[in-house]
């Protein structure tokens, strides 16, 4: 003991004071308190809970449990650890605290990883001379510019045809200018931006690919022919969501252009629809249509049998309304209002006891339920037909469905490209193939229409 009262331990030369039996910390009993054990393995309580650890704060010593670190000493969020004076985390506790941070996290429910989105830069085009294709024939200079850049803006068009920079074979162009095949086109820099990446396609437009595949008669690059089933309509009307037009959509290609429609078929008949799947072939197509280019055969069955085995039938046809306030057509007069002049090639191919009649028709025009009505004008309209049948008491024999018995059988017309003739015939459909059957038609038969040359 030095001189000047007694010291701490370890207070004297830096060694470790001595410390006598006896005089450590004592219990509240007066007893003295166990000794520390040497390491954390060695104090493991009788009673299995997790040994305590040891803390120095402020030079006092206090034990707490590890599981009591993290709510002792974990900040809340958006708060920094709390620090008492004279006190410093020891190893052993940032250990602890770092623990009991990864057990909070995995005890969080797994998020996704945010998608990162990266802006898509515009990309310079250098100067450029294209040639006008057929495909782009009659096309305006605006149109022209979308459909070979699409990621080029309607503002960036206006302003570089304005300023004269685009240039037609040599000299300035508007933007309602139209183009002809062959053209040059000096396009100046241009500012693009990548076109965004369309989302996958759905299991509905698979489907729908799949099934227009399946009815396909004909098709290549430019065009193809269907096989329409009755009951599909071809284009949507009030409440009509499934449509040929419709469907047309899954086929869209990269360049965004779709399919389009160059004629019509009632929703009720079946067999040969012509399809474009191009802007050049959908105009060279309805130009063929226009000008009677086209061979259309159709198929019927009539009741009874035309006096006439093979005619002509030339009348004037105006749209009405029938009892439903539905449109049907009608005979008209030359000079009433709204008549137009329709012409229809018929022939008599077979019979059934005098009841029923196979008929070829051939329509030279193409007027809305042009067929329908002129059968009905010769005495004879097609079985099935819920709009225009007019025969009181007629009974439908045995087997035979009350659907519309009229099928677009062929097709001949010439291609948009090579001008070749493309000749497609379509099946019977269910119910007509049935009625065939039991009436006993061949349909192997001669065809006095189809098999005819031209009219």
């Amino acid at each position: 003991m030095s001189k000047g009262g007694p010291k701490r331990p370890g207070a004297t030369g830096g060694r470790a004071g001595r410390v006598k039996p006896g005089s450590g910390p004592r219990t509240a009993a007066g007893g003295p308190r166990p000794a520390r054990p040497a390491s954390r393995s060695a104090a493991a309580a009788p009673s299995g809970r997790p040994p305590r650890k040891a803390s120095i704060d402020g030079g006092r010593a206090r034990s707490f449990a590890p599981d009591d670190v993290a709510a002792r000493e974990m900040p809340t969020e958006g708060q920094a650890p709390r620090r008492t004076k004279g006190w410093a985390p020891s190893q052993n506790q940032a250990r602890t605290e770092r623990r009991a941070r990864e057990r909070a996290v995995e005890q969080q429910p797994e998020q996704e990883a945010p998608v990162e989105v990266v802006a898509e830069e515009a990309v310079m085009t250098k100067v450029q001379t294209v040639t006008v294709t057929a495909d782009e024939a009659g096309m305006r200079i605006d149109r022209f510019l979308e459909a070979r850049f699409p990621g080029l803006s309607f503002s960036h068009i206006q302003r570089v045809v304005r300023k004269g920079e685009l240039r037609v074979n040599g000299k300035r162009a508007e933007t309602k200018d139209r183009l002809e095949e062959g053209q040059a086109v000096r396009i100046p820099p241009l500012s693009l931006t990548p076109p965004k990446t369309g989302p996958r396609a759905s299991k509905a437009d698979e489907e729908t690919r799949a099934y227009l595949k399946s009815i396909t008669l004909y098709e290549d690059d430019d065009m193809l022919v269907i096989d329409k089933p009755m009951g599909l309509a071809v284009q949507g009307g009030s409440g009509m969501t499934n449509h040929v037009d419709k469907m047309l959509e899954a086929l869209t290609d990269s360049k965004g252009q779709t399919p389009r429609l160059v004629h019509r078929l009632d929703r009720d008949t079946s067999g040969c629809l012509v399809i474009a799947k191009t802007r050049f072939a959908a105009s060279a197509l309805a130009k063929s249509f226009r000008s009677r280019d086209t061979r259309k055969t159709y198929w019927a069955l009539v009741a009874g049998v035309p006096r006439v085995k093979q005619g002509r039938i030339s009348t004037y046809l105006a749209k009405g309304e029938d009892e439903d306030g539905d449109a049907k057509m009608h005979v008209a007069k030359h000079g009433a209002e709204g008549a137009t002049h329709a012409v229809t090639y018929y022939a008599v191919v077979e019979t059934a006891a005098q009841k029923l009649a196979w008929l070829s028709l051939k329509p030279v025009t193409g007027r809305t339920h042009q067929l329908r009505a002129h059968t009905v004008h010769i005495g004879h309209p097609i079985v099935g037909d819920p709009k225009y049948f007019d025969i009181e008491n007629w009974e439908l024999p045995g087997g035979i469905q009350n659907r519309l018995h009229l099928l677009a059988r062929r097709i001949v017309i010439p291609h948009p490209r090579s001008g070749k003739p493309v000749d497609v015939t379509a099946p019977l459909p269910p119910h007509m193939r049935q009625s065939w059957n039991l009436l006993g038609f061949d349909t192997a038969r001669y065809d006095p229409i189809e098999d005819a040359p031209e009219l």
